[in-house]
C-alpha cells in the first residue's frame, strides 16, 4: 500500500511539472514569436530583479518549509510572517527605486508561491500540489495572453502576478495550522539560517545573469538567451520532479536508489536528442532568435549536472546538511558572474551559454566530492 502511495505521488508531481512547464513554455515561446528579443529581454529583466529581491525577503524557504512540515515541527507560520513582512517592505523598496508597481506585485506573488509549494510538498499532497500548479500555469497562459492584447508587453508582469493568487488559500491554512512561535526560530536557527543563505545564492543563480547581461551586452542578448533558458527549463522537469517527489521522503528515511540511477541516465539521453533536435526546430519556430542556437547545444548538457545535483541536494537537505549546499551554490554563483563577464564580453551568448554549463557542473562536483567523502568517513 505505501509503495502504491509512492507511485501515485511520483505519477502526480511528474505529470503536474510535466503539463505546468509545458503550458508555461507555450506563454513564452508565444510571446517570443511576436514580440522582438529586446522587449522579450526587459520582461526577464524585471522579473530578475523580482527573484532576487525574494530570496533576501524569504526567511521561509521552500525547502525549510518542506522539511519542517514533513517533519511535523509547528514553525511554519512564524516563517510565513517574518518572510510576508519583508517582502512587503522589499516591495515598496523596489516599487520606489524602480518607478514600477509591478514589480513589486511580483516579489509579494512569488513568495506566496515558495510558501504554498513547501508546505504541500511537505505534507506529501501531491494531488493538491497538482491542482493548485497547473491552475497557476493555466492562468499564466490565460491572463498572459489576455494582458498582453489589453496593455501590450508592459501588462506581462502584471498578469505573471495575478496567476499565483490562488496559492492565498494554502499560506492562510498554514497560518492557522499552526501558532506563531518565535523560540522554535532560535532551536532551529542553523538549518534556517544556511537554508536561507542557500536560497539566496540559488535564487541569485538563476537570476543574476538577467542583471548582468543587460549591464554588460544587451536586453536582445538577454532575448536571446531567455529563449534558450526557456528550452533549458523544459529540459529540467526532470529534476525539479525527481527533487520534489524526493526531499519529503528523504526526510523521513525513505530513499529510491533506482529512480535516481534511473532519472541521471534519462538526463543523459534528453541532453543529447535536445542538442541535436531543437537547434533543428527553432530557426523555423523564432527565426529572430537564431542567435540562441549555438547557446541551446551547450546549455543542454547542463541538464546532467543539473539532474545530480538536485539528487544530492534532497539528501542533505534531509539531514538538514545545507553547509556544503551553500558552498556548492557559492561555487555555481561565482562561476556564472565571473564567467558571464569575461566570457560572455569576449564571445558573447556562447561564452553566456558556456559559464552556464561550467557553473552547474562544477556545483555538481563539489556535491559529489562532498558526499563521497562523508560516505567514506562514516
Amino acid at each position: 500500500m505505501v509503495e502504491i502511495k509512492k507511485q501515485k505521488g511520483l505519477v502526480s508531481v511528474g505529470l503536474a511539472d510535466f503539463l505546468g512547464t509545458g503550458i508555461t513554455a507555450i506563454f513564452w515561446f508565444f510571446l517570443a514569436s511576436i514580440i522582438e528579443p529586446g522587449k522579450y529581454g526587459e520582461i526577464f529583466y524585471f522579473l530578475g530583479i523580482a527573484g532576487i529581491a525574494t530570496s533576501i525577503a524569504l526567511l521561509g524557504t521552500q525547502n525549510v518549509i518542506t522539511v519542517f512540515v514533513a517533519k511535523k515541527i509547528k514553525i511554519q507560520s512564524t516563517l510565513y510572517l517574518i518572510s510576508v513582512i519583508n517582502g512587503i517592505v522589499l516591495s515598496f523598496a523596489i516599487m520606489i527605486v524602480f518607478s514600477k508597481i509591478d514589480i513589486s506585485f511580483m516579489i509579494l506573488a512569488y513568495i506566496i508561491n515558495t510558501l504554498a509549494i513547501g508546505d504541500l510538498l511537505g505534507r506529501a499532497s501531491f494531488v493538491s500540489y497538482t491542482k493548485y500548479f497547473l491552475l497557476q500555469k493555466i492562468l499564466t497562459l490565460v491572463l498572459g495572453i489576455g494582458f498582453y492584447y489589453a496593455f501590450g508587453y508592459e501588462g506581462i508582469l502584471f498578469a505573471l502576478a495575478l496567476a499565483y493568487s490562488a496559492y492565498l488559500i494554502r499560506v492562510y491554512k498554514g497560518f492557522r495550522d499552526s501558532k506563531i512561535d518565535f523560540s522554535l526560530m532560535k532551536s532551529n536557527a542553523k538549518f534556517i539560517t544556511n537554508n536561507y543563505l542557500l536560497s539566496i545564492a540559488n535564487i541569485s543563480k538563476n537570476q543574476v545573469d538577467k542583471i548582468i547581461i543587460p549591464l554588460f551586452l544587451s536586453f536582445t542578448v538577454l532575448g536571446n538567451y531567455a529563449l534558450a533558458l526557456q528550452i533549458f527549463s523544459v529540459l529540467h522537469i526532470l529534476p525539479n520532479i525527481i527533487f520534489k517527489y524526493i526531499l519529503p521522503l528523504d526526510s523521513v528515511g525513505n530513499s529510491n536508489k533506482k529512480l535516481k540511477k534511473l532519472s541521471v541516465i534519462l538526463s543523459v539521453v534528453i541532453a543529447i536528442i535536445a542538442s541535436i533536435t531543437v537547434p533543428l526546430i527553432l530557426p523555423i519556430i523564432f527565426p529572430n532568435y537564431i542567435v540562441a542556437i549555438d547557446a541551446i547545444r551547450i546549455m543542454s548538457f547542463a541538464l546532467i549536472p543539473a539532474t545530480i545535483s538536485a539528487i544530492l541536494t534532497s539528501k542533505l537537505l534531509a539531514a538538514e546538511n545545507s553547509v556544503p549546499l551553500l558552498i556548492g551554490r557559492t561555487i555555481l554563483f561565482s562561476t556564472i558572474v565571473i564567467g558571464m563577464i569575461i566570457l560572455g564580453m569576449s564571445y558573447g551568448i556562447i561564452g553566456i551559454a558556456t559559464s552556464f554549463l561550467l557553473a552547474n557542473s562544477l556545483e555538481t562536483v563539489f556535491l559529489s566530492f562532498y558526499t563521497r567523502r562523508q560516505k567514506n568517513e562514516t
